[in-house]
């Protein structure tokens, strides 16, 4: 992987992000700038109809930002302009990314390396995985969206405990609060993420796109707002081959129940 600090590999249909930042995976300045040129890329590949992002090693998908960065950050007065507005716009386009996005934790993920796992649209962990938001230990606060994601994910109540006492939970509790989707076997979060990812890539693309802004749409928009851009998503919808072939696939075979699923 050279001198790179993530790692790009496309395979039928999916894109695999490897972030190679050893021994932690650490959030630095310069792997943001690699992950938002290779994001901007992917966006507009039409070779890549699913995304999959997960960390190099054994022991973390990504352990948060690089403090070693911090204090010339802090004494220059320029955190937020040098590190976390950009952080922020990266992390960003992981939420907005057209197609779907799978986390896959390999290992812990704390801070900025938990806010970027919940930027995608499903989580697999392995049992042995840790997720903290441990900022507050530091005298800081989630500063790259994790305040607002990991809230929606788990509501108030969870995120004010992670957030306030900065204590990682496990993979099974976080299972069981709704930040990650699944739970795998050490050493399967990657090959679980890639089986999900590939049946996404075979999913109708303009109908996966409409669905994750109109979930987005869910929280950002009021409800009617909401409900009048669902509209307008379908409407654009049924007007797509992908939707014309899934209905006729659908009635040939509630004609004829001999038809094969495969």
């Amino acid at each position: 992987m050279n001198d790179e600090l993530v790692h790009c590999a496309v395979s039928d249909g999916v894109a695999v992000l490897t972030l190679t930042n050893p021994p932690m995976n650490v959030v630095s300045m310069a792997l943001t700038r690699e992950l938002a040129q290779l994001l901007g890329q992917l966006r507009t590949d039409r070779s890549v109809r699913a995304l999959i992002i997960t960390g190099a090693g054994e022991r973390a998908f990504c352990a948060g930002s690089d403090v070693r960065e911090f204090p010339a950050l802090i004494e220059g007065g320029n955190f937020v302009e040098r590190k976390l507005a950009f952080e922020n716009e990266t992390f960003s386009l992981i939420e907005t990314f057209p197609k779907p996005t799978i986390a896959a934790l390999n290992g812990l993920a704390f801070g900025g390396g938990l806010e970027m796992a919940v930027c995608c649209d499903l989580i697999v962990a392995e049992q042995q995985a840790s997720l903290a938001l441990p900022e507050i230990r530091l005298g800081a606060i989630p500063g790259s969206g994790g305040t607002i994601r990991v809230t929606r994910r788990i509501g108030e109540g969870r995120a004010r405990e992670m957030m306030l006492l900065g204590e990682p939970i496990d993979a099974t509790t976080a299972h069981h609060w709704g930040l990650v989707n699944r739970v795998v076997a050490s050493g399967r979060a990657l090959l679980e993420a890639s089986i999900l990812a590939k049946s996404l890539a075979k999913g109708p693309k303009e109908a996966l796109a409409s669905c994750k802004r109109s979930i987005g749409d869910a929280f950002d928009l009021p409800k009617q707002q909401a409900l009048a851009r669902v509209l307008e998503l379908s409407d654009h919808i049924f007007r797509t081959d992908d939707c014309r072939e899934g209905v006729r696939a659908f009635l040939e075979k509630d004609a004829n129940p001999s038809f094969s699923d495969n």
